[in-house]
């Protein structure tokens, strides 16, 4: 499985079997990738992306795989994962993002996603309400659609979920074990994928039971128990934060909210801060290690513009691990911290050995 940006180490992007990609492996890759480049004495001009895709798939095709799973990191059209000819495209939601690449309207940015469809091709649209522009595509291109509403379905109560589809259905099912509503509507995108697919890919019911139980995905809607609560999530755009907000608010009752939050220039700042800031009581602006990131005092500029009469608190901070300290400090053992706003934010505060971290804040304060 490949999947981008990483959070702390760069192994992280390829997982082979469950596991991170060896290091040797990796560098052996890059190393058939430069010489490539640069085969016949005219070097061929690739981005830090082309580049570490290329390495990560000759890592994958050595590795002799049954399956791979890979992430479009950017639109889909124009991404460098795009010149794989996949055997199913998934499209899980289309949201304002990138705009300056994509597109400044959904409809734009949706027929940059549809570049991931073939021809004939299963193409997993969970998405509830698609721009016209990516179903048009399909129709076009005459890829096999599967939409969620006409194709697939889910219904369920508090206790459990089921799936129904093409003369296929899952019932009785345990929700995912990533937090999160938006979950299950990524869910029921992949049952569609493994449905599309049984042909060439049986993945057996109890499979998929078991699949759902125990998937992991560090810095999405991560809880980690302690006291206080740590939330991690790299929500970094409206519609990631509207989720965001949306799970804060389904968690138990907290006494006092902590907000650690760091993000990228480009992105839709004021948006994200007047969604999310209703539920917090406590800001922590922090710089990022890369040129691209708005500077915590930036952040903090901008959530004073539209706080009005909020009574939070804000303070900025050189990095990460600094805000999340001084976070730690001043919670309660009732209260929660949540970080996010980009992998950044999040990956620098993996870095620590939060457990240890964490009890260890607690006990001192």
């Amino acid at each position: 499985m490949y999947t981008s940006p990483h959070l702390v180490h760069f192994e992280e992007r390829l997982r082979i079997g469950g596991y991170p990609a060896s290091r040797d492996d990796l560098a052996t890759a890059f190393a058939r990738v430069e010489h490539a480049r640069c085969k016949d004495g005219a070097a061929v001009s690739l981005t830090y992306f082309e580049l570490t895709t290329l390495a990560i798939l000759d890592v994958m095709v050595r590795a002799s795989l049954d399956v791979a799973i890979l992430e479009v990191g950017l639109g889909g059209r124009l991404d460098a994962v795009n010149i794989i000819e996949p055997d199913c495209a998934v499209i899980t939601s289309i949201d304002l993002d990138h705009m300056e690449f994509l597109g400044t309207d959904r409809e734009s940015i949706g027929l940059e996603k549809a570049g991931i469809m073939r021809t004939g091709r299963p193409v997993v649209v969970s998405d509830p309400l698609p721009p016209q522009s990516l179903l048009d595509h399909a129709i076009e291109i005459d890829a096999d659609l599967w939409r969620l509403g006409s194709d697939f379905n889910v219904t369920g109560d508090r206790q459990q979920w089921s799936w129904t589809g093409r003369g296929r259905r899952y019932s009785g099912l345990a929700y995912p074990a990533l937090r999160g509503a938006n979950q299950l509507l990524n869910a029921a995108g992949v049952l569609a994928a493994l449905t599309a697919l049984r042909e060439r890919l049986p993945v057996t019911a109890q499979a998929i039971r078991s699949g759902l139980a125990l998937v992991e995905l560090p810095g999405r809607f991560q809880v980690i128990a302690g006291k206080p609560t740590l939330v991690l999530d790299v929500a970094h755009n409206p519609h990631a934060v509207a989720a965001l907000v949306a799970n804060l608010d389904a968690m138990a009752y907290f006494p006092r909210t902590h907000a650690v939050f760091g993000a990228m220039a480009d992105k839709d700042l004021a948006t994200m801060l007047r969604m999310v800031s209703p539920v917090v009581d406590c800001w922590y602006f922090t710089d990022l290690p890369t040129q691209r990131a708005q500077s915590a005092t930036g952040l903090s500029a901008v959530w004073q513009v539209q706080a009005g009469s909020q009574k939070a608190s804000a303070t900025t901070y050189a990095d990460p691990g600094q805000a999340l300290r001084a976070a730690i400090r001043a919670a309660d053992p009732a209260d929660r911290i949540v970080v996010f706003g980009s992998f950044y934010t999040v990956g620098g505060v993996l870095k620590e050995d939060l457990h240890h971290f964490h009890t260890r804040q607690v006990l001192t304060s």
